[in-house]
């Protein structure tokens, strides 16, 4: 009995993950590359923002070592 429900819940959630690719036209592509679709709309302002959060809280991303509490590097 439990094989049964094992494969029944594999299958549910093997169509469940494969309705939700899909592709994309060609002609809808350049939808995605509007500056509106992208997670940082504005470069230099997630930059500044970044750059405060870091001053304030004296830590780096993960990518490089600690800074002080000045906004020096």
């Amino acid at each position: 009995m439990t094989k049964k429900y094992i494969l029944i819940l594999c299958a549910v959630v093997g169509l469940i993950f494969s309705v939700g690719c899909s592709t994309v036209k060609p002609w809808r592509r350049g939808n995605f590359a509007k500056a509106q679709m992208q997670y940082d709309p504005d470069p230099l302002d997630a930059r500044f923002r970044r750059h405060v959060f870091e001053s304030k809280e004296a830590t780096r991303g993960g990518s490089g070592a600690l800074g002080g509490g000045c906004g020096c590097k």
